[in-house]
């Protein structure tokens, strides 16, 4: 719901695309980390630590990374833009297939936030810049 409401401030129909859905979370659905934390901290643990732990019974994080990294095969050779309106943890797994790495847990991805990310024969990420005129 919270995609599609950010989708209609483009002033366009979006289109709803299951491969960009938000984390399954299983039976942590709704809960907060607090609660996690408080409730279930080893199996959050478990999950934080290892990309193939689903403990909560819902998606591994690298369940996730394999959804977003086949999507954006899917686009790769598509010309012109696409944006996608998505979810944090859809955002952290694009850019970990970007970048490559395995630091997945050390981004935050704030409300409306936006990356950029342009194929041209490899996948790039393009943080935008301040105009000099603009102030701190």
């Amino acid at each position: 719901m919270r995609t599609q409401q950010t989708a209609a401030w483009f002033g366009v129909d979006a289109q709803i695309d299951q491969a960009l859905r938000d984390c399954d979370w299983g039976r942590w659905h709704g809960q907060s980390i607090k609660d996690l934390q408080a409730n279930e901290n080893q199996a959050l643990q478990a999950w934080l630590a290892d990309p193939e732990a689903a403990s909560h019974g819902g998606e591994s994080v690298r369940q996730l990374t394999q959804r977003v990294s086949m999507w954006l095969d899917s686009i790769a050779q598509t010309p012109g833009h696409v944006v996608a309106v998505t979810h944090p943890f859809v955002m952290r797994a694009a850019l970990m297939q970007v970048l490559q790495g395995a630091a997945f847990h050390a981004i935050d991805v704030e409300p409306l936030a936006m990356i950029d990310l342009r194929f041209n024969g490899i996948w790039r990420l393009r943080l935008p810049g301040m105009a000099l005129d603009e102030e701190f």
